[in-house]
Formats: structure tokens, sequence, C-alpha cells
């Protein structure tokens, strides 16, 4: 599996749509996995750190800088899809609302989503607006994944404790898969074993 993910996301990966509101998400295609998280949590570092590049999404220690849905391709199989974040982002309150609105129901009404990946930093755990997003999942049906970022900031024996704390604290929610997945976008720890379990959830490769 791990040379799965490998192969997967040695693959072409491009940037294919930004939508800012409802009416311009493109058309469900590919299966399709989504990053979501707190404000500056360090998703645009996990997607450039998955897929190998430095440049693909955009990173800044500004919160609030990505600021619409953005869908890559990657080698045809998969779509991932890098969310505004929520919590905390130096924008309007309408700005935020907006984002809200659309994130809702893009997460409550895509058939070809497979997945979302609610990104949690190491060091703070899991926060109300996690917990709000969590729900909201729940509702929705929608099967998510708890990643863990920034670990190289942690000792072994801390990112143990945190890991338990977490996983006692989404236990309680139905649409939360039970294995957290510690990751850091500096080390590359961790990387290896998403690329793979999100290879699982793509198209299957053509061995034509």
């Amino acid at each position: 599996m791990i040379e799965a993910g490998r192969r997967l996301f040695a693959g072409e990966c491009h940037f294919t749509w930004g939508a800012t509101k409802i009416g311009d998400l493109p058309p469900p295609a590919l299966p399709e996995v989504a990053f979501a998280g707190r404000s500056n949590v360090g998703k645009s570092s996990l997607v450039n750190a998955l897929t190998g590049r430095t440049t693909l999404a955009r990173v800044s220690n500004t919160p609030g800088r990505t600021q619409q849905l953005n869908f890559f391709d990657l080698a045809g199989r998969l779509t991932l899809v890098d969310l505004p974040g929520y919590g905390f982002a130096k924008v309007s309150k309408d700005k935020v609302a907006q984002w809200v609105n659309l994130t809702e129901t893009y997460l409550a009404g895509r058939p070809n989503l497979k997945r979302v990946l609610v990104l949690i930093d190491s060091r703070h755990g899991v926060k109300p607006p996690d917990t709000a997003a969590m729900k909201l999942l729940d509702q929705s049906a929608v099967s998510y994944q708890v990643v863990l970022t920034k670990t190289d900031k942690l000792t072994p024996g801390q990112l143990a404790a945190m890991t338990k704390t977490v996983a006692t604290a989404i236990r309680a929610h139905v649409a939360a898969h039970p294995v957290i997945m510690p990751t850091s976008s500096e080390t590359g720890a961790g990387v290896p074993e998403l690329r793979a379990a999100l290879a699982a959830l793509g198209k299957p490769a053509d061995v034509s």
C-alpha cells in the first residue's frame, strides 16, 4: 500500500478549479478527498508535502489565506480539495459567513466526496471549532479522518499522549474514522502512510 500511495502521488497534480460560491462548484467527477481544519493548521503545507511540490497549494502565516475551495487533479485518479480554514481568520464576518455556507453546502451535498481529512494541530488538540466541524460531518454522514499536523514540534511521549486524548475526543462522533494519522510536513513523518490511505480511495490505476 505504501508503494501504491507513492506511485499515485508521484503522478501529475495540477490546480483545476477554484470555487467562491455554490454555483461555482465543478460537476462531480473523480473521487474527492477534502482537507479541512482551523486557519493556519497546515492544510496547504500538507497538500504540498503529499504531492512533493512546494508551491502547489499556497502557504502563508496569515490565517484565512485560502479564500475559496481549491480543486487539484491528481493523476486523473483523485481530486484533492483544499477548503478555507475555519475558526479565526483575518477577514470580515461577512466573508467568513460566505465561506462557512459554501463549505457546509459542499460537504453535505457532494456525492463523490470519499473522505474529509480533519487536520488538528498536534500542539493544541481538539478545539471547539474542530468539534463543531465534526458534528456537521456527523450530521451530513460524511466519513472523515483526523490527521495530526506539526508533530515534529512534540516529543514522542507528548505525541503519544495527544493521540490518545484526540482518540478519546472523537469516540463519540459517528462518522469519524477510528485511525488517527500523525504527520509532519517538515520532516515527512506519516506522509507515506497518509498517501497510501488516500490511494485506496482513488480511481483504480489503469493497468492496460
